[in-house]
């Protein structure tokens, strides 16, 4: 994987104004160290948090691009926790895509650990095939998002096994879907099985026109958008 050099480097600057934000780390079985944020909720004192956001980024991206834009998820009760990939940004090691997933798989773990009573995930592009791969067969109910991935990522030479495709739930009633039109990464046509299946399936599909790949819509509003049909989504009860 050679996408990390496209991420950039980390910059503490774009973090400026977050009061509510620290930063978090795991160990990966391998002895990497992963780091990321977690922005921490706003509205209680002692009674903790409503639940957890796990955010799953797209490939080139880093945590402290995009975790500013997850604040309306803590004003309404949730830490929102957002990880470099290994070899991004701020964590250690080389950015293997198998050892990708099973970090993955292990961040699901801690955090289900915690304590909290809620969780919910947001994945974008590649991070919609890593989240799909790391919530596999895990037990319980939960609301996911799945934003602009592909149907198959097994084209880049990738066992068929982790596929989106084959990650899909049998009941995706817990799911939204979300594909734009104008997307230019990740196609309508890479895109439409997945989208087809989980419809299948009972899940939400939210396919705009005028989308394109997230944090690449043309204008704010496209953007407010997207972000506003996800939390509303993934807050419902």
């Amino acid at each position: 994987m050679g996408w990390s050099q496209s991420a950039g480097k980390p910059d503490s600057a774009r973090l400026v104004g977050l009061d509510n934000i620290e930063s978090v780390s795991i160990t990966s079985k391998d002895r990497r160290i992963l780091r990321g944020y977690k922005l921490k909720e706003l509205t209680s004192k002692n009674t903790g948090s409503k639940g957890y956001l796990l955010v799953v980024q797209g490939n080139a991206m880093l945590a402290d691009q995009i975790i500013g834009q997850f604040q309306p998820f803590a004003e309404n009760g949730y830490d929102v926790y957002v990880f470099d990939y290994r070899g991004y940004g701020r964590s250690e090691g080389k950015p293997r895509f198998k050892a990708i997933l099973s970090d993955y798989r292990e961040i699901v773990d801690h955090l289900n650990s915690l304590g909290y009573q809620n969780n919910v995930f947001y994945g974008l592009s590649f991070g919609g095939v890593v989240l799909l791969n790391a919530l596999k067969n895990k037990p319980g109910e939960k609301r996911v998002v799945i934003d602009s991935a592909r149907s198959r990522f097994s084209e880049y030479g990738c066992p068929e096994d982790n596929d989106p495709l084959n990650n899909l739930p049998k009941n995706c009633s817990n799911f939204l879907v979300i594909a734009g039109q104008k997307d230019r990464i990740v196609t309508p046509a890479a895109s439409k099985e997945l989208l087809e299946l989980a419809k299948q399936r009972g899940a939400s599909v939210l396919e705009h026109p005028k989308l394109d790949h997230p944090f690449m819509d043309r204008d704010r509003s496209l953007h407010n958008y997207r972000m506003n049909a996800v939390r509303s989504f993934l807050l419902r009860r």
